[in-house]
């Protein structure tokens, strides 16, 4: 993993900040450790989710997401397979709006 981090800054409710700092303290870790853990674990299901993944995929081929973030989010082999869809995809809507 990339030793780069960038400061976010949100809000949230106090009880899931209360629980997050009382989970900190029974690890012997700080809030931000627990929050990028809880961060990631959510981000590797959602990409697991046929759901979301279709979404993201849908994101991506209406140029909303760059392949990067695409391939950050389904990983590698995900993205390469939704490249080609994509390329396949734009082909096929140039050839129909040929042959009209």
């Amino acid at each position: 993993m990339s030793s780069d981090k960038k400061r976010v800054q949100f809000r949230a409710p106090h009880r899931l900040v209360d629980r997050t700092d009382a989970l900190a303290a029974v690890l012997g870790e700080d809030r931000t450790d627990i929050l990028v853990t809880a961060l990631r674990e959510y981000l590797q299901d959602a990409a697991h989710d046929d759901a979301i993944t279709q979404e993201i995929a849908a994101a991506y081929y209406d140029d909303e997401i760059s392949f990067e973030q695409l391939k950050a989010l389904v990983g590698a082999e995900e993205a390469a397979n939704f490249r080609v869809l994509k390329q396949q995809l734009d082909e096929g809507y140039v050839d129909d709006v040929a042959d009209l």
